[in-house]
């Protein structure tokens, strides 16, 4: 299993227009793509020294070749929304993960 981890530093004076915009939009949309099974988000509660708030969102996918294709297909879309509505006060960075094991 691979999670794509986006974790996003977004100015206060868009928060609250980001968060409703992630929640009732992105994360929906992206998991329609059908290329992710399921979508955790979490804030980060160290505070940057650049302010604004940080959040991560954990896409869970099966394959690397699965995550490749949104790559390819998908992201450009996405990222250039994000851009457009949120500009400089977004600041996004992504990470591959591999699941090694799960404990519960």
């Amino acid at each position: 299993m691979i999670l794509y981890n986006v974790t996003t530093n977004i100015h206060e004076s868009v928060h609250d227009q980001w968060m409703i915009w992630m929640q009732h939009k992105h994360i929906p949309e992206i998991l329609a793509t059908g290329k992710f099974s399921s979508a955790r988000m979490v804030r980060v509660l160290i505070e940057e020294e650049m302010g604004g708030v940080t959040y991560s969102v954990q896409y869970t996918t099966d394959s690397k070749e699965t995550l490749e294709k949104y790559y390819q297909e998908d992201a450009p879309g996405f990222r250039e929304e994000g851009l457009k509505l949120f500009g400089d006060k977004m600041l996004a960075f992504r990470t591959e993960l591999e699941l090694i094991a799960d404990y519960k």
